[in-house]
């Protein structure tokens, strides 16, 4: 199993879709530095060293191609997988990178899916070739949940078992602590009941998906776990005041604004 706490770097300077990838890892429990700009991502990663890096390929200043020769020449960052999310891309271009040690490509548009299973099955591979040359130094280790880390924590379990629709019940079973407790927590951090929290914690990942390119709304009820077409869309119109096939053609309506201007 992914570590749930890998750090990630993406280098994006689509600032609506950096925004939304950023947040779909973040809640598929992955640590996300963000940069928009190829340079300042590289003055990062001469500093620290993430368990992968994901890069736009066309951006200003510094492209995702610059970019990865540049990595390549630190050799604490040889062992990093490296991955290209790119609209489209010359031939040439792939095979001269992937030659020269490019693990993946994403091709714009891709679902959100893509780009995690593509993320955890580079992790994997990297993390099992790890734990042949050193043990886990955390493998009997308890650490005690930071508030952060308590309402991060419930979101991984939540996501993890987005589709089932998981019930107050259980959620608290799989955190170790009362219902009450949980509550009580959830409303100290988030002046939310965990009712509340569950169902708008679901209704944003469905925004995030819309905002990555879904279109089907009954895909997007199967997704996030709700019980019922109504009750998703419903639910979706008093959280975001929009129904989700208005919301939809509002996403679309502004993405044709935007390449009109």
């Amino acid at each position: 199993m992914i570590n749930q706490k890998s750090g990630i770097v993406l280098i994006e300077d689509d600032v609506a879709l950096g925004n939304s990838i950023s947040e779909l890892l973040s809640l598929s429990g992955f640590n996300v530095n963000w940069f928009k700009d190829g340079i300042d991502a590289l003055l990062y990663l001469n500093k620290h060293i993430p368990d992968i890096i994901i890069s736009d390929l066309m951006m200003p200043n510094m492209n995702g191609e610059d970019l990865y020769f540049n990595i390549k020449k630190n050799g604490k960052l040889n062992a990093v997988p490296f991955v290209i999310i790119t609209a489209n891309i010359d031939d040439s271009v792939q095979y001269k990178l992937l030659e020269n040690g490019v693990n993946d490509f994403i091709v714009k548009p891709f679902k959100v899916r893509e780009l995690i299973f593509k993320v955890n099955n580079l992790l994997e591979f990297k993390n099992n070739i790890e734990k042949k040359f050193k043990p886990d130094p955390f493998s009997k280790v308890t650490i005690k949940l930071s508030e952060k880390d308590f309402l991060t924590s419930v979101n991984e379990h939540l996501l993890n078992n987005l589709k089932l629709n998981v019930d107050i019940d259980e959620l608290s079973k799989q955190l170790f602590i009362s219902k009450s407790t949980l509550d009580k927590r959830i409303r100290k951090l988030t002046n939310k009941n965990i009712s509340q929290y569950m169902r708008e914690f679901r209704l944003d990942y469905a925004i995030k998906l819309i905002h990555l390119g879904e279109r089907n709304i009954q895909f997007l009820v199967h997704e996030t776990g709700f019980n019922s077409f109504s009750y998703f869309t419903t639910s979706f119109k008093l959280y975001s005041n929009l129904t989700p096939r208005d919301y939809i053609k509002s996403i679309h309506n502004d993405s044709k604004l935007l390449e009109n201007n």
